[in-house]
């Protein structure tokens, strides 16, 4: 027999056929806001903002000192400007760490706001229900008394002093430790505000950095400084009108043994106004130890030779006398290079690149080294160069363009006041002296004072949830077919403690000697004697 079997099509009035479907644009939105705010994402993103400041912490940063930056570049001239390419020396204002800083930031606030309506109603909440089988429970403790389950129930509610009762029935439901989620919220909430805090700051604040030799001042204008990092909404116009001048750095370093040549000591002598009207006020600036003017701080960051010059042209006339500051190469000797431009001689401009040595000395080999950080024998030397110093474009005070230069010739070793006659009539070049300068950062941080608070409140909340234990407790109360009343008492500590279980116990005890003076038997457990019968388990 054949049997021949054909499928008509679907009426055009039928139910429609059932086709799978992909999640969609809002589908895969809520995965991505899931996944984004979920806590093992808001860990990866801190521990991924902990390593992008690594860079920060290792390379010279713009924002500190672009004198390192510059110095940097010279000592790599092919890897930095790869790092350069990467925000490398400006990390905590590139765009990928902000991007990092951004999503920490949304992701903590989609994790806690839910956790923390969550956490207020459960504060409202009554006790969970009382168990049928409190046996099951990690810790169970069962005894009998003469006193009615009333009784028992009513001593129960004095014993568990601190919990949160609510009576179910024959049993009472406790519940303590509430404080522990409070503290874990309260800890990422004020990890939100830190993050906030520390925005606001960026935002509305500024630092600059600025060099100021012995004898020099500062006026808090945007011209006066060396490089200056506003915030997007930072006024530069209404910049805080202090003033400074340096009048006396001193460094001192030990001399003797293994860590000769170490720095002991820096302080700086600085006078400085709040105000064109203000009060001249005195500081000792030192390092970790900023000076406060205006709600500014002031931070002392690094020092260096500026050694002094005194330049003739041919006719003898002087076209230069100042200090020039040069960049040391280590700290250990202090040996520094340095530029000098003279663009005014009344003739072909000249330039200098220049060592200076602090405590000059000759070698084993016969070369000329600085064997000390101190001005104990301070000597230069100099290669002078003729020509065109290009001024008319922008370049570092730190370098000497000798493209469109002659190099004219080297000088001896000179000590101080000691002049070379430049070669061709050129003029002269006078070493006359030296100054020592300093290196600062103004920082203005109105947010200081709310970080420091977040900061607190994020070690209190920390403190809170290590230190406090949620526990739950029950007790039932039921009367057996001889009349005595039957008292279980079960307990669940919610972190792995193993003092849980002792805590369990002393409250058992407790509760039965409350009930002793009840009873009229001996078949009562002295209430420093266990149970009649206990079920524990770590």
């Amino acid at each position: 027999m054949t049997t021949t079997t054909s499928e008509a099509p679907p009426e055009s009035g039928g139910a429609p056929e059932n086709k799978p479907k992909g999640l969609g644009l809002t589908g895969w939105l809520r995965w991505a806001w899931r996944i984004l705010t979920s806590m093992r994402t808001a860990l990866i993103l801190l521990f991924l903002l902990a390593v992008g400041a690594i860079p920060g912490s290792i390379l010279p940063q713009n924002v500190v000192s672009v004198d390192e930056v510059d110095q940097y570049f010279r000592e790599n001239p092919d890897l930095a400007p790869v790092l350069d390419s990467l925000y490398l020396f400006d990390v905590f204002s590139s765009p990928w760490y902000a991007a990092i800083y951004l999503l920490l930031f949304v992701s903590l606030t989609g994790c806690v706001i839910p956790r923390a309506i969550t956490h207020a109603k459960a504060l409202r909440a009554r006790p969970v229900r009382t168990p049928k089988n409190l046996q099951r429970m990690p810790y169970a403790a069962t005894f009998s008394t003469d006193a009615a389950p009333e009784t028992a129930l009513e001593q129960a509610r004095s014993v568990l002093k601190g919990y949160r009762m609510e009576r179910y029935g024959d049993s009472v439901s406790g519940e303590t430790g509430y404080l522990r989620e409070a503290g874990n919220v309260l800890f990422h909430v004020a990890l939100i505000a830190l993050l906030l805090a520390l925005a606001a700051g960026a935002f509305f604040g500024y630092r600059g950095n600025m060099l100021m030799v012995e004898g020099e001042g500062f006026a808090n204008t945007l011209p006066a400084y060396d490089a200056i990092y506003p915030g997007h909404w930072t006024d530069t116009d209404q910049m805080e009108p202090f003033t400074l001048h340096l009048d006396n750095f001193d460094a001192t370093f030990i001399e003797d043994g293994d860590l000769r040549g170490q720095a002991d000591s820096y302080t700086a002598d600085i006078t400085y106004r709040e105000s064109p009207e203000g009060e001249e006020q005195t500081h000792e600036l030192e390092v970790n130890e900023p000076l406060t003017v205006d709600g500014v701080q002031v931070y002392l960051l690094g020092h260096g030779y500026a050694p002094e010059f005194e330049v003739r042209n041919a006719e003898g006339d002087v076209v230069f006398d100042q200090a020039v500051p040069f960049l040391y190469r280590d700290t250990m000797s202090f040996t520094s290079d340095g530029v000098i431009k003279v663009p005014d001689t009344g003739g072909e401009e000249l330039g200098f690149t220049s060592v200076f040595l602090p405590t000059a000395m000759e070698d084993q080999e016969g070369e000329l080294v600085s064997s000390f950080p101190g001005a104990e024998n301070p000597m230069v030397t100099l290669e002078a160069f003729e020509g065109d110093l290009g001024m008319h474009e922008p370049q570092s005070v730190y370098q000497l363009q000798t493209e469109g230069m002659e190099q004219i010739g080297e000088s001896p070793v000179m000590e101080m006041g000691d002049t070379w006659e430049l070669p061709d009539d050129a003029g002269s070049i006078t070493f006359s002296g030296y100054s020592e300068f300093v290196s600062l950062q103004t920082n203005r941080d109105g947010s200081r004072p709310f970080a420091l608070g977040a900061a607190v409140a994020m070690v209190g909340g920390l403190m809170v949830t290590l230190f406090v234990r949620p526990r739950r407790v029950w007790v039932r109360a039921t009367e057996r077919e001889d009349g005595r009343t039957e008292v279980v008492l079960a307990g669940l500590g919610k972190t792995e403690v193993a003092a849980n279980n002792q805590e369990f116990h002393e409250l058992t005890t407790s509760l039965a000697a409350r009930l002793r003076k009840d009873e009229s038997d001996d078949n009562v457990p002295n209430p420093t004697d266990p149970p009649e019968s206990t079920n524990t388990r770590e």
